[in-house]
């Protein structure tokens, strides 16, 4: 892979603060610091457009007494197999678990099935983090 060389002028407070939040972070220089901010706007540009292939996990955290909420959830994925690729359940408390649900399809099929589970009774708190494939 051919790499070019590139000039970037920055003001020195922003350049003071950014070496801190590198260094922070462990990266050894600027420039790998630099390309990962690229690819990440990449990917958040790319994951707008809904029918863009995708990869996501799907995190939530729920009670696990709540009525029928376990055969909702397992019923979700199943309905969606070819979507789901796979899941891991975590016991958290007494009454909270978590689930990590990976998913893999167009941008709107993932958001439409995500936002189903997060949207069942019982769910406290739910994330989706998509990567465009």
């Amino acid at each position: 892979m051919k790499t070019e060389r590139i000039g970037v002028s920055i003001e020195n407070s922003l350049l003071k603060q950014f070496d801190k939040s590198i260094s922070y972070r462990g990266y050894k220089n600027r420039s790998e610091a630099i390309r990962d901010l690229i690819r990440e706007d990449l990917c958040g540009r790319q994951i707008t457009n809904p029918k863009v292939q995708a990869i996501a996990t799907v995190i939530l955290v729920y009670d696990h007494h709540a009525t029928k909420l376990m055969q909702q959830l397992t019923a979700l994925q199943h309905s969606h197999l070819l979507k789901t690729i796979s899941s891991i359940h975590i016991h958290l408390a007494k009454h909270e678990c978590m689930e990590v649900v990976v998913l893999r399809g167009r941008v709107a099929e993932i958001n439409n099935i995500a936002e189903k589970m997060l949207s069942l009774k019982g769910v406290k708190l739910g994330r989706i983090n998509l990567i465009p494939v």
